[in-house]
């Protein structure tokens, strides 16, 4: 996830990988209300490359994504 031409490492921790996680996260929580953040929902995570780096989705506090599950839903975070 490094810039081009910036020099900097690239690894994890480095300043390039923190500036792209921050812009991973704001364009995430921005999209939020589109969803209805039920069991069953959820969406892949793309990095400003448009590249795959994750998924999210929403389960029951039981863990199934059955739409239909108890209320009380948490989001979950799949990292790739």
């Amino acid at each position: 996830m490094a810039e081009s031409g910036s020099g900097a490492s690239a690894g994890p921790g480095s300043e390039n990988t923190v500036r792209e996680l921050e812009r991973i996260l704001r364009y995430w929580g921005g999209n939020l209300r589109h969803y209805e953040l039920k069991p069953g929902d959820g969406s892949v995570i793309y990095d400003s490359g448009y590249g795959e780096v994750g998924a999210w989705r929403v389960t029951s506090p039981d863990g199934s994504e059955d739409a239909d599950g108890p209320e009380g839903a948490a989001a979950t975070a799949e990292p790739e």
